[in-house]
């Protein structure tokens, strides 16, 4: 069966990146991504705490905050169509990222001092968690779960791109960005989502291991990232919330 056969929530981890040079004599490791994906989280939190330092000192972080964020969606769409750029994108994905999240995080300790420090603590225990249940088979990623993530993981971000459209004619979806029961719940599923999202990125990578060609890493490094940003921004928002209302 051809890897474009195989699907997974995170956009990083489709077929389309799996598909062609699958004769390069250098293979995929599961070693390699970890390498890389250790030396971009580095980069990332390097990042934020370079922005959240500006922010303590009175620095307008604004625009870095958003600049990150535009930027990294750049990038994704790059990596995307050009992904034999992926060894010179992702790094640059992971810097945006590491501003973005720099300034969310420092305005979210400014209200809540500790916030982010407990988010990124969460976030470690989950990813583990996930990959525990993973190693060891307690959950088995069946295709029936897998189409089960893939509808909701997409589902949510419809929501989302939905929601930040309707901002712009200033109609605000306070059953997402409000703290009201039904926001806080809809906070929960999208960090589960976000978490079992991690079980499909673990099983295709260990599918495809020493198969698919080595420049190939630097994607499935991308797909993790983006994978446990989301995940940290979901906990970072629902703790947010919970601190809001208690």
């Amino acid at each position: 069966m051809g890897l474009f056969n195989y699907k997974t929530s995170n956009p990083a981890f489709t077929g389309y990146f799996w598909d062609g040079d699958n004769h390069s004599s250098k293979k995929m490791t599961v070693t390699g991504i970890f390498i890389k994906s250790l030396a971009m989280i580095l980069i990332i939190a390097s990042m934020t705490v370079y922005v959240w330092n500006l922010y303590t000192e009175g620095v307008d972080i604004k625009w870095y905050t958003y600049g990150g964020m535009l930027a990294a969606i750049v990038c994704s769409i790059l990596i995307s169509l050009k992904n034999h750029w992926a060894h010179i994108l992702v790094p640059i994905y992971a810097i945006s990222k590491g501003l973005f999240l720099g300034g969310l995080s420092s305005w979210a300790h400014a209200k809540f001092p500790d916030l982010p420090y407990q988010a990124i603590g969460v976030t470690i225990i989950t990813f583990f968690v996930i990959l525990f249940l993973y190693q060891t088979r307690i959950i088995i990623v069946t295709k029936q779960l897998r189409s089960v993530i893939i509808t909701a993981a997409t589902t949510i971000f419809v929501i989302y791109i939905i929601s930040w459209i309707l901002s712009f004619f200033g109609i605000k979806a306070t059953f997402i960005w409000g703290t009201s029961w039904i926001a806080i719940s809809f906070n929960i599923i999208a960090a589960v989502v976000a978490s079992f999202s991690l079980l499909l990125d673990f099983d295709y990578i260990e599918r495809y291991k020493n198969k698919a060609p080595k420049y190939k890493e630097w994607l499935a490094t991308w797909g993790l990232l983006v994978t446990l940003v989301w995940l940290y921004y979901e906990i970072l928002r629902l703790m947010k919330k919970l601190a809001i209302r208690f």
